[in-house]
């Protein structure tokens, strides 16, 4: 009984050992912390580290850059990935970094295993980035990509009738808010597929409180980002912010029913894991089929930590999978 106790009384007792090695280093490397940088100087120093503990590099058949246009004409850079020649069914990949830091680079790594292992084509997006760019711009960026691929991917040997669309962290809250898109335009989405999204406007859930300190994604950094997104405290009650407790402009919290099946991997010691988990209660009772994975004793961002961490490649795996069955030809 009091071993139950101690790991709730410290939440560090939760993580594995290679989780709290990595952990550990992050706090004896000593960074200066992104919310006491500028944005430019964040967005620096995400790419530096984005790749130190990610998995070999996998070669793939075909990696293109291009670009899709956005509503106001914008080019935003995109990049394709594929196994092979053949046209393929598709995943639109959005990027994580609290809509403010982030990258086709630094996602490469994991746009590349999940093309290999899925056997489909993966388009990730830059999506334009806070300060720059503030709410609603990368979710209107993210949704426009979409229907772009379903129009026009043919054109790239992309299967717009087979599509699909996720992200990890913020990537996974423009994936679920594009979702909820698709369903009200009418455009067929085979799967959303969400890595620890974000899923409240108020960071007001107990595991915000029991892992804001020490678990890689820390409090003053989720302020300092969506400081830099939100123009106003209206646009946290917005469901393309908020897509589980976000208002429609009637004032009614955005309706689930008929938005696309979901796989949904959490990281147990995240301060988003509860967001995550009551998401994932919001679209079952809308009637939603949802493959819940929860990976036990690690952190935000352990997806980007393969080198370090197990969990990472059996996430992949298991993300993977469920993108294959969702993307198979309808028999």
């Amino acid at each position: 009984m009091s071993h139950h106790f101690d790991r709730h009384a410290n939440p560090r007792n939760l993580l594995t050992p290679a989780t709290l090695k990595v952990v550990d280093s992050i706090a004896r490397a000593g960074h200066v912390p992104m919310h006491a940088m500028s944005a430019q100087q964040a967005k620096a120093a995400y790419a530096a580290a984005a790749n130190v503990l990610e998995l070999p590099v996998q070669k793939l058949a075909r990696v293109e850059d291009f670009s899709i246009p956005a509503r106001d004409g914008y080019a935003l850079p995109a990049r394709h990935y594929a196994p092979s020649d053949a046209t393929l069914p598709v995943l639109l990949y959005l990027h994580g970094g609290g809509f403010t830091v982030g990258s086709i680079a630094t996602h490469d790594g994991l746009c590349r295993r999940l093309a290999h292992l899925a056997g489909c084509a993966v388009v990730s997006l830059d999506y334009r980035l806070a300060p720059e760019y503030q709410f609603p711009t990368a979710h209107e960026d993210s949704w426009d990509a979409l229907q772009w691929i379903a129009a026009h991917g043919s054109a790239r040997g992309l299967d717009g009738t087979r599509l699909a669309i996720g992200g990890d962290s913020a990537g996974g809250t423009l994936s679920a808010a594009c979702a909820i898109e698709a369903r009200d335009h009418g455009l067929p989405l085979a799967l959303q597929l969400l890595f620890y999204p974000g899923c409240t406007g108020h960071q007001n859930t107990p595991s915000h409180q029991r892992f804001a300190k020490g678990f890689v994604l820390e409090e003053p950094n989720i302020s300092y980002f969506f400081g830099h997104y939100i123009r106003t405290p209206a646009d946290r009650y917005d469901w393309r912010f908020a897509p589980l407790d976000g208002r429609r402009p009637d004032g009614y919290e955005a309706d689930l029913a008929g938005v696309a099946p979901a796989w949904i991997g959490l990281a147990e010691c995240d301060p988003l894991v509860d967001e995550g988990v009551a998401y994932a209660d919001r679209l079952r009772m809308a009637g939603v089929p949802v493959d819940l994975e929860i990976y036990l004793g690690v952190v935000h961002e352990f997806i980007k930590m393969g080198r370090a961490l197990p969990e990472a490649a059996k996430a992949h795996a298991d993300a993977a999978r469920a993108l294959h069955q969702a993307l198979q030809p309808h028999v």
